[in-house]
């Protein structure tokens, strides 16, 4: 019986054993995971998509407008459009008295010769990029301080600047032969960047104007230059729509950009059932690659895309005021083109990064556009901005990336037009234009300019407030003499200017 019974404990204790070895494999297993799903409707997209705070943490980013436009270099990056028109279309020649051909048509049957004969088309071969260099690209965007680029991918001229399983128009297949947004990306990717790509293509249905007297009605073409007649009100066919879904999807699927930047026309009631889809196709494109990515959409008054589905931007414009979700202003370095043209007018270093704080400090990123020459170039002015930007950035970007908005934006008497294609009706900003953000305890009092006198006055910050504890200038080693009482703060300037931009009061709370 003794060795009956000891055997009978014997086994049962194997028994205990082999029971908590399977309860702990079992405790040691991850519980399954549940991915969200988007379906393609609003109520689904609004139900689950939340602006990543990756993205509002950046601040800063590169645009690039570059394609076989660049090679003609007139006007602007519309050159293809504008080259056909022979009338006057636009309610801006209108209003200037114009009533025949623009500029750039005349420009073009001068230079070029009859649109007929040489056409939008014969600009490809001539579009070489024979000095691109993608690494000296990105090296350039790091020197400038920005986190993210975004190439535009294909222009309203149709023509792809990618390896496209979807078009012929492409160039890998033509011009440069290279897979361009294919090396920025991998090229960006390596140095820490974050990357997207901007379609324009949805307009490529009504850009090009439809005469017998154009090469624009060579049905050899129509890949190039859409397969809408002559009519100027005919809608958007199935066909094209079909199209632009499939070229929008090998975007995505070969390149997984983190952003997906659009242009307008996407916006129009042609393209209302594909824009959900859209946005569900690519949001469960993320979730299947494991990170968040973003959508950029310039239609910010009436809501192509429905509020908390995507991330507003504004073309060449700012807001008067901070919107509490994210938001991008898009301009570009040139005041008259977004492309490289001949006759390129800069804006200064100082103007963009007083926007690049203005936006900062009203929950917005900044996008800012440079335009390659179209051997692959970017022009030396160009550069040299961008380069101050960074430097600028080097001192004062703790004030500015992974920064939140405070209870005001700013101060100050320069005030701020809203809405798109604003930016030409804005005053410079002043000594008594201040801009505030935050961060760890710390609030950041930002100076468009060196203020005159010795002293400045923050009179949103009083002993009512915030209770300030110490002050520096970044930048300066000089010790900050300041005192804060009802009226506001008061700030004894140091002796020396830390550069020739804007000015960062750090604030410990």
């Amino acid at each position: 019986m003794v060795g009956i019974t000891k055997q009978i404990i014997i086994l049962g204790s194997i028994l205990v054993l082999m029971s908590c070895k399977t309860e702990n494999k079992k405790e040691a297993e991850p519980a399954p995971v549940t991915v969200k799903k988007y379906e393609p409707n609003w109520e689904s997209i609004k139900a689950n998509y939340k602006d990543p705070v990756w993205f509002n943490n950046q601040k800063f980013g590169i645009f690039i407008h570059w394609g076989a436009y660049s090679v003609p270099a007139f006007g602007s990056e519309w050159y293809p459009r504008q080259m056909y028109m022979d009338t006057a279309t636009f309610s801006a020649q209108l209003k200037l008295g114009k009533k025949g051909p623009n500029d750039t048509y005349l420009h073009h049957k001068k230079k070029w010769g009859d649109q007929k004969e040489f056409g939008y088309k014969d600009f490809i071969p001539m579009f070489k990029a024979e000095k691109f260099n993608a690494k000296d690209w990105i090296d350039l965007f790091k020197k400038s301080g920005a986190k993210y680029v975004i190439p535009v991918a294909d222009h309203h001229d149709g023509f792809a600047m990618y390896k496209s399983n979807t078009t012929r128009w492409n160039a890998f297949d033509m011009g440069p032969k290279r897979d361009v947004l294919g090396e920025l990306f991998k090229e960006g990717r390596q140095q820490g960047l974050i990357m997207g790509a901007s379609s324009h293509y949805a307009f490529n249905w009504s850009f090009y104007n439809k005469k017998d007297k154009f090469d624009t009605t060579d049905p050899e073409f129509s890949d190039l230059y859409s397969t809408k007649g002559k009519n100027l009100e005919e809608p958007v066919s199935a066909e094209f729509k079909q199209k632009w879904w499939d070229r929008t999807v090998d975007l995505i699927d070969n390149y997984q950009p983190d952003i997906l930047w659009f242009d307008f026309y996407l916006d129009t009631p042609d393209f209302a059932d594909l824009r959900p889809k859209l946005a569900a196709y690519y949001y469960n494109k993320g979730l299947e690659w494991g990170k968040e990515v973003v959508i950029n959409d310039k239609n910010f008054d009436h809501e192509a895309f429905p509020e908390g589905t995507v991330i507003y931007d504004l073309e060449r414009g700012k807001l008067p005021g901070i919107r509490k979700l994210p938001w991008q202003t898009d301009t570009s370095i040139g005041k008259n083109s977004w492309s490289y043209v001949t006759d390129w007018d800069s804006k200064t270093a100082n103007q963009l990064i007083d926007d690049l704080v203005d936006i900062v400090s009203k929950n917005g990123n900044l996008l800012l556009n440079v335009g390659p020459k179209a051997d692959g170039t970017i022009p030396d002015d160009q550069k040299e901005i961008l380069l101050q930007i960074g430097d600028w950035l080097a001192i004062n970007g703790e004030a500015i990336y992974d920064t939140k908005y405070w209870r005001t934006f700013g101060e100050g008497p320069t005030e701020v037009k809203k809405g798109h294609h604003s930016e030409g009706q804005n005053k410079d900003f002043t000594g008594q234009d201040i801009r505030f953000t935050q961060k760890d305890g710390k609030l950041y009092a930002i100076m468009m300019a060196w203020p005159e006198g010795d002293n400045v006055v923050i009179k949103s910050i009083t002993s009512n407030d915030e209770k300030i504890k110490e002050i520096r200038m970044l930048g300066s080693t000089e010790k900050i003499v300041w005192k804060q009482d009802k009226s506001g703060l008061t700030v004894t300037m140091p002796k020396d200017k830390p550069g020739d931009f804007a000015y960062t009061l750090e604030l410990s709370l």
